[in-house]
């Protein structure tokens, strides 16, 4: 199945999602990691009672709100948005899916104080589809795909198995 790590390691690094796809899981590791997983849960604690976690047995969702039908996301920077972005877009999807119709996504950058609203259009349940397609093709390859640098590279979990 593929999960919101895929998702996001997609539209990262297809060099991550291979090696991650594989079982080698580097983000208990990575400091940024830890200070990502600690703002979200420290951030809007006066929230929590309404909130609910989704397990879904191959999607976590972390904070779900039933009433308001509102999936939330807590992000410590917005400098990988486009992946943010994608990782709550399909969540909305897989939950469309499951039947749960109308909900609605907002990805939060509390040191930011900035919000982003997210919501599943015609276009993106198409485009979807050809990420998961993608996904399984890349996954699926007997190599690992080659390195492609970016400019996050260095903050990355996965960077030794790029760079040493």
């Amino acid at each position: 199945m593929i999960s919101a790590s895929h998702i996001t390691y997609y539209h990262l690094c297809h060099r991550k999602l291979w090696i991650h796809h594989r079982g080698l899981r580097q983000e208990d590791n990575s400091a940024a990691v830890g200070a990502g997983k600690l703002l979200g849960r420290q951030s809007y604690q006066r929230r929590a009672a309404r909130w609910r976690e989704l397990d879904l047995g191959f999607l976590r969702i972390d904070h779900f709100d039933p009433r308001r039908k509102l999936v939330r996301e807590v992000k410590y920077s917005p400098k990988l948005e486009h992946a943010h972005l994608a990782q709550v877009q399909y969540y909305l999807y897989v939950l469309e899916q499951a039947g749960v119709t109308g909900v609605k996504g907002l990805i939060e950058y509390p040191r930011q104080k900035r919000q982003c609203p997210v919501e599943l259009t015609d276009e993106l349940r198409a485009t979807i589809g050809g990420w998961e397609a993608e996904i399984e093709r890349i996954t699926a390859q007997p190599t690992c795909p080659p390195i492609v640098a970016k400019t996050y590279c260095g903050q990355c979990a996965y960077r030794d198995f790029c760079f040493i």
